[in-house]
């Protein structure tokens, strides 16, 4: 991760800055970019999204989001992937998706990059759990972990194959166990 100067900036002088690539994040008055998503966690995250889409969308219960900018607490964080319940998404006056998400996703996606700080992403799970995010996930590739975060809740982890992975009430019709993550790597 880079971090910029050490002079802070507000949020609104964050938010006027130009988009960079890959995307950053503005915490606790610091800028700070997020990693180069490499291939497993390409992988895994697309597959997350098509996955929730495909159980959620069609029936309108919540839409997910890769790589979304959310602004709420005095932070703009992209979470790898982002989940909103279908009437809490913002939408235009026509109806279409808006383009400023003023608000914590519904479930927050996180997916753990070789070079990225373990305690840096929990932190920033545990803050969307402050502001209406129902569950977090912070997923290790590496160690093939699920570590899942709930509001006032202990965390549980999930490392074994056939281990069903909790999901928020609302996402009920979607069942995805250990395996089923970490098998997307081998297709």
């Amino acid at each position: 991760m880079i971090q910029t100067s050490s002079k802070l900036l507000t949020l609104e002088e964050f938010l006027k800055l130009p988009e960079t690539e890959p995307a950053s994040e503005y915490i606790d008055g610091e800028i700070i970019q997020k990693s180069m998503p490499q291939g497993q966690h390409s992988v895994i995250q697309g597959e997350l999204v098509t996955a929730i889409n495909a159980a959620l969308k069609p029936q309108r219960i919540a839409r997910a989001f890769p790589e979304l900018r959310c602004t709420f607490g005095g932070r703009a964080i992209v979470p790898d992937v982002s989940v909103f319940v279908g009437n809490r998404i913002p939408r235009e006056d026509n109806g279409s998706v808006a383009n400023v998400f003023p608000i914590a996703p519904d479930w927050i996606i996180e997916i753990l990059s070789p070079e990225q700080s373990q305690t840096k992403v929990t932190k920033k799970i545990i803050q969307c759990l402050k502001f209406e995010t129902q569950m977090g996930w912070l997923i290790d590739p590496e160690e093939k972990t699920v570590f899942v975060y709930r509001p006032q809740q202990q965390t549980e982890v999930f490392d074994e194959s056939e281990q069903k992975v909790p999901v928020p009430s609302f996402a009920s019709e979607l069942r995805l166990s250990v395996g089923d993550l970490f098998r997307w790597l081998l297709e």
